[in-house]
């Protein structure tokens, strides 16, 4: 996930449980200036122990998952040009 659609993913969660960046952040004892940033993809640097508390306020969890690269000819061929069984 890059860090835009995780800043997309919090300002979503954030909204849906009827939360300011104000009151987000003084729950997290972060400013609101780091949760805007994070938001509007403007954010230098955020640490991953302030994403995983944040994510987890909202009710989601910080995962790793495998990097998938581009797709072999052979995985192409199997599902069809444009993904189709």
């Amino acid at each position: 996930m890059s860090i835009e659609t995780l800043g997309r993913l919090v300002r979503r969660l954030r909204r849906e449980k009827g939360l300011s960046q104000q009151a987000l952040a003084q729950r997290l004892g972060m400013s609101r200036a780091t949760i805007s940033g994070l938001e509007n993809n403007s954010v230098h640097e955020v640490g991953i122990r302030k994403i995983e508390a944040l994510l987890n306020l909202l009710g989601h969890s910080l995962t790793a998952e495998p990097l998938r690269g581009r797709p072999t000819l052979d995985e192409v061929v199997k599902e069809g040009f444009h993904g189709d069984r």
